[in-house]
């Protein structure tokens, strides 16, 4: 698939306890993306539902099945705007169970989910790990991957991506806020540009924004080149915003970075033994 496209990710403030209102403001981030003329959006981790859960009760309650009517409100959108719509939601299994999730929807409908494998502090006492690989998934636009925020500080499951094909990786995130240099970057965004970098693959990491339970976030998405570099994002904000890019998710086939070195091929995996 070739061609340039425009993305874009959709910094949102979900609110626990409110689903009608975060139901509402997604579709409207879809709307305006697409408006904007965005092939694909990306919004936040668990956007229909918020992050701050006290315990797995709370979070079964605010679950939602694969077939739930906010999952078909987007897919409605991703048809009528002819739109991918990549978002996070908690996932309701069986036995009272919950897993932190995110879905990639086609305009055709074919939808294609995705759980949290790599779980962040409290997440533990309240989500199922997933337990299988980032999906990639050969859409109108090209080869796109999924996962979702702590996922990507571990660089063996991004590498998993880039070796099953993927062009781009679509990860929809909620990065706490705390201490840090004011002058600098946030660690989360160099992390993401670095995964980039290494993989030659565009990454669009969507972040939230606003204040819940008494955190506040990063608010850093970012969207990133195959070099590794800003095209949108990467500052902190704590408003809701839409970022665009223009992208040519082909560029991510071209793994050479010098006349005689390739990302991929230079691997050694008979010297890695030591990470298993």
């Amino acid at each position: 698939m070739t061609g340039t496209y425009r993305v874009a990710c959709q910094q949102l403030a979900p609110h626990i306890g409110q689903p009608q209102l975060n139901l509402e403001r997604s579709l409207a981030a879809i709307r305006d993306a697409a408006l904007a003329g965005a092939r694909l959006v990306v919004l936040p981790e668990l956007a229909l539902s918020g992050y701050l859960f006290r315990d797995r009760k709370e979070a079964h309650e605010h679950a939602e099945g694969r077939d739930s009517p906010s999952l078909a409100a987007w897919a409605a959108l991703a048809r009528t705007h002819q739109i991918i719509v990549v978002g996070g939601f908690c996932e309701r299994l069986a036995d009272g169970e919950v897993a932190n999730a995110s879905v990639l929807i086609e305009p055709c409908g074919r939808r294609t989910f995705y759980r949290k494998a790599h779980l962040w502090d409290g997440e533990t006492r309240i989500f199922t790990p997933g337990d299988q690989p980032p999906p990639v998934v050969d859409t109108a636009i090209g080869r796109v991957a999924m996962m979702i925020c702590y996922d990507l500080e571990f660089p063996e499951w991004v590498r998993l991506a880039a070796l099953a094909g993927a062009q781009l990786l679509c990860a929809p995130v909620n990065w706490p806020a705390g201490p840090r240099p004011p002058a600098q970057r946030p660690a989360e965004v160099i992390r993401v540009q670095a995964n980039a970098s290494v993989n030659r693959l565009f990454v669009l990491a969507c972040d939230r924004c606003g204040e819940e339970r008494g955190t506040h976030w990063v608010g850093g998405t970012a969207l990133v080149d195959a070099d590794g570099h800003l095209l949108a994002g990467g500052d902190r904000s704590q408003h809701p915003r839409m970022l665009l890019a223009d992208i040519a998710p082909a560029e991510a086939d071209d793994k050479c970075i010098s006349t005689c070195n390739h990302v991929l091929r230079d691997r050694r995996p008979q010297l890695y033994g030591a990470l298993l």
